[in-house]
């Protein structure tokens, strides 16, 4: 059982934490623990008229607020039995079940029970907040039972609560991307730092256009921008603007955005001209393994994955060859495969055919094999 805290009343109120004890702190996150109450001075409350209670301190157990309660003249019928309670101190959306036993100690150094009063389930609600022994001890006979030393009188709350997994708890920190809370995305805080440009300390040059960034951010994110601005390769980057070689600025920018957000750019222009998605997406996909953005490269290969028709797929095919694009290759081959049956003479009548098989012989001798496997 964990321990889930102290309340000390002296004289029927109770002790700041601070004059209490060391001990007095109060909660515990499991849902099984045990608080203690208690009462110093037990001569002067014991005669408190009947349904006069003394509040233990608040505690926190399984992600609800509790409190001991004990009406030492008890608060039913003639007053001669003690009442024991544990409170349940906000509001629950379904009750919540606990199993209780109360007991006495005879002294801080003995950590079990001395002993066991009730033993029940109950269960707590937003009707039903106190629950606990009505006839917990007479008073006549816990002055003769040895559990009072001194004057003072500990009362234990063992508990287990049954639904302390479902407890709602006061403080709920959402994920570092949470769509829904935006000022709490770090990809929404780095894409504001990429917009604006602060702090920005070093300047690219992609055709007739320049773009501002962080070094710290692209070589976090990249072995080869690690390399260039900050490794043996990192002279002549210091100083001036880096100049980019064949790259579309188009490109570029989007490959700058998605280092910053991790996310799929939106198709761009290529060449100063509208071209189609895949024209855009082979360009992308070259510039990401250019720069060694794995998750960016996968991206573009499973778009393309999705794009492949007639017209299209050597091209695709030529793509992924070049840069080892293991998946996207062996869709192009078994669309292939699948098309000889119907036009695949016109399919190798195509100048994006003439560019592979002039460019990368193994494609066209993985095509025959494929082909042949179907025979």
């Amino acid at each position: 059982m964990s321990f889930a805290g102290v309340s000390v009343v002296a004289d029927g109120k109770l002790l700041q934490p601070s004059a209490a004890s060391a001990m007095s702190y109060s909660g515990t996150a499991s849902g099984r623990g045990y608080h203690l109450l208690v009462v110093e001075g037990y001569s002067r409350v014991k005669d408190l008229p009947t349904g006069e209670k003394i509040m233990g301190r608040s505690f926190r157990a399984g992600g609800y607020q509790w409190a001991l309660m004990l009406c030492p003249h008890g608060c039913l019928g003639d007053g001669s039995s003690m009442c024991v309670y544990l409170a349940l101190g906000q509001q629950v959306a379904q009750p919540v079940e606990v199993h209780l036993q109360f007991s006495f100690m005879d002294g801080f150094d003995k950590q079990e029970p001395a002993c066991i009063r009730a033993i029940k389930t109950c269960d707590f609600s937003n009707t039903y907040k106190v629950r606990g022994e009505h006839h917990f001890m007479k008073g006549k006979d816990l002055e003769q039972s040895g559990h009072l030393k001194e004057d003072c009188l500990i009362i234990r709350c063992d508990f287990i609560i049954a639904e302390a997994a479902d407890a709602p708890p006061f403080v709920k920190v959402p994920p570092s991307n949470t769509p829904t809370i935006p000022k709490w995305s770090m990809c929404q805080h780095l894409n504001h730092l990429f917009a604006t440009k602060v702090g920005a300390d070093v300047m690219f040059k992609v055709g007739d256009k320049e773009f501002a960034a962080h070094r710290c951010v692209l070589a976090a994110r990249s072995v080869v921008f690690m390399a260039e601005l900050f490794g043996p390769m990192m002279e002549g980057t210091t100083t001036g603007v880096i100049q980019i070689q064949d790259m579309e600025p188009n490109v570029f920018h989007a490959l700058l955005r998605f280092i910053y957000t991790d996310s799929m750019p939106e198709m761009m222009k290529v060449g100063g001209e509208e071209r189609t998605e895949v024209t855009g997406l082979r360009h992308l996909l070259a510039a990401a393994d250019r720069y060694d953005l794995q998750r960016l490269k996968l991206m573009c290969e499973e778009r393309l994955c999705g794009l492949i028709d007639v017209s299209l797929a050597v091209a695709i095919l030529g793509v992924a060859a070049q840069h080892h694009c293991c998946g996207l290759k062996e869709a192009c081959l078994e669309f292939l495969k699948v098309q000889s049956a119907t036009d695949l003479r016109g399919v190798m009548a195509t100048s994006d055919w003439e560019h592979v098989a002039a460019t990368d012989l193994s494609v066209v001798n993985e095509l025959i094999a494929r082909l042949a496997s179907k025979v």
